[in-house]
């Protein structure tokens, strides 16, 4: 039904690319969303990413065994971790290339802890994740003016606009030629990132902005790029430009 429903909005709507939606007129996912969902992501005592967020903590103060705690060596996050994850991705010098924060949480494990890297999409990893992102929320997103990152930037900009999968279909036709209409009985937003990882009340858990780009391929029938994949960095760090400004969410929720 959801592939059926992407290809009548392509075939109705005449579809050419659209240029970056103006500052002014860019809106949160948030602002999309039903008044019951609004609801849960605003109340901490609703929003069922905060159990999420107090394993992040735990985490963030538990030493692996012969290894230092990430707060022996930061301090308290709510400190020296205020505005970090409103600047990722970010180059990251050792690795000689942009990650995003869940890779950053991945580098400082093993070349600071000595232990292995968390899994993709893991309970673990999306709790540090998000546990850091709170500690930005409120502030606007600010992607590093890194030129080392340029490059990858116009790579996200040109994957954002081009078509893919078996219905030919890119992010550019749904977030910003469509956004406000509906495709499958639901409201298209615009795609920004500002409140990942966010809870999804169809997962009915907690995901990475990976995840849900994966999910778009999928539904255009396209074959997804893996996880920490360069594809998805280069995406992130577009949509990240394409957001500077907004307002850190984290951790969101949607529906």
């Amino acid at each position: 039904m959801m592939r059926l429903a992407v290809a009548i909005l392509v075939a109705a709507a005449g579809i050419a690319l659209a240029a970056d939606i103006p500052p002014a007129q860019r809106r949160s996912g948030f602002e999309f969303m039903g008044a019951e969902t609004q609801a849960m992501q605003r109340d901490d005592a609703l929003n069922p990413a905060m159990l999420w967020v107090a394993e992040g903590e735990a985490l963030w103060n538990e030493a692996p065994a012969g290894a230092k705690s990430c707060v022996q060596c930061h301090g308290a996050a709510g400190a020296t971790m205020r505005g970090v994850a409103a600047r990722y991705p970010a180059f990251d010098d050792r690795a000689g290339r942009p990650v995003d924060l869940q890779q950053r949480i991945n580098l400082c494990r093993t070349a600071h802890q000595d232990q292995p890297a968390f899994a993709p999409e893991s309970a673990p990893l999306l709790a540090l994740a998000a546990y850091l992102g709170l500690q930005s929320r409120g502030l606007p997103l600010a992607p590093p003016q890194d030129v080392r990152l340029d490059v990858h930037r116009e790579r996200g900009r040109t994957l954002f606009a081009t078509p893919m999968g078996q219905l030919d279909f890119s992010c550019v036709q749904c977030h910003d030629d469509n956004w406000g209409k509906r495709l499958a009985g639901s409201p298209i937003p615009q795609a920004h990132p500002t409140g990942y990882p966010i809870y999804r009340l169809e997962w009915q858990g907690l995901g990475s902005l990976q995840r849900r780009l994966r999910n778009c391929m999928t539904g255009v029938r396209a074959e997804p790029y893996d996880y920490g994949a360069p594809e998805f960095i280069d995406l992130e760090l577009y949509l990240a430009a394409r957001a500077a400004g907004m307002a850190v969410e984290t951790p969101g929720v949607r529906p």
